[in-house]
């Protein structure tokens, strides 16, 4: 059972860099960031182009992965979601396309393959990355199996989570995030340039995004859609926790990572999903605004 719920603990950390971003962006701007799964192969992929181009191992490839995530962030938000604020179905809509466009992008190296140009490491062929090896030397401690890399994943969410709340509530452009999320209109009227810390907070979410997918890809095979699945789950843990609630975001993580580790150790995967989602449901339905939500006035 401790070896199930250190498990859980490592999906449940993978699910709150995910949902961290997702949490911050949809708080602040009001985005469903249907492409917030394929920023996550983004930083995957990132990882494997780096091991094998730059022969970086996975620990160096984390920065860059945040990088080129929050970077190609940056881009969606300038080109496509900046001129669809307060229009949440379109951006909805627009988020969804991007994601099937990155999709198809990776599977067609770029487009590349139309000319017959491979470029190794992309395309829709099963890529895997080579974990540390002294992050995959498990031991025994007491009875219980230590397994290195999954207690890296867990020491990386709580430094990034950390640093996530340190930037919310101890920095200047923390208090204009969150008076954006409060009521963008009267930031607007204090000064706070909305555009630009949207833009910003969108980048950082697309970045943290880009971290998960590195973790991910430690022990799931690299491919152009192994983030679609993660994009819903993610909200999932901001619906249950509260929109814009950092706190909400980690206490549902980590509560759905472990019930669904446990109940698929006891049953099955499928059956897992089932209870987390009838879960999720029955939160909201008591408590509609989530379990952490902002007090209204």
């Amino acid at each position: 059972m401790a070896d199930t719920i250190f498990i859980g603990l490592s999906l449940a950390s993978i699910l709150l860099l995910v949902a961290l971003g997702l949490t911050i962006t949809y708080g602040a701007m009001g985005v469903i960031n249907m492409a917030h799964g394929e920023l996550v192969m983004i930083g995957a992929y990132t990882a494997v182009m780096a091991a094998i181009y730059l022969k970086l191992n996975m620990i160096l490839a984390i920065p860059l992965a945040f990088l080129v995530a929050a970077g190609l962030g940056l881009l969606i938000e300038r080109l496509v979601i900046r001129h669809l604020y307060g229009r949440i179905l379109d951006t909805l809509l627009a988020t969804w396309g991007i994601s099937l466009l990155l999709q198809q992008a990776i599977r067609l190296e770029f487009g590349l393959s139309f000319i017959n140009i491979h470029v190794e490491g992309l395309g829709s062929g099963l890529q895997n990355l080579s974990v540390p090896e002294f992050l995959n030397q498990a031991y025994d401690l007491g009875g219980f199996t230590v397994q290195p890399y999954r207690s890296f994943i867990i020491v990386v969410t709580i430094a990034l989570a950390a640093l996530t709340w340190f930037l919310m509530y101890k920095t200047r452009i923390g208090i204009q995030v969150r008076a954006i999320m409060r009521n963008p209109q009267m930031a607007a009227a204090f000064g706070i340039d909305v555009r630009q810390v949207s833009a910003l907070t969108f980048a950082y979410g697309s970045g943290l995004a880009g971290v998960a997918g590195v973790m991910l890809a430690g022990f799931k095979t690299v491919s152009p859609d192994m983030g679609s699945s993660l994009v819903v789950d993610g909200f999932l843990v901001v619906v249950m926790g509260g929109v814009g609630s950092l706190l909400g975001s980690a206490a549902a993580a980590g509560l759905l990572g472990e019930i669904n580790g446990i109940i698929a150790m006891v049953t099955n995967d499928i059956f897992a999903r089932a209870v987390v989602f009838a879960l999720v449901i029955a939160v909201i339905m008591w408590r509609p605004n989530g379990l952490f939500s902002f007090k209204g006035r």
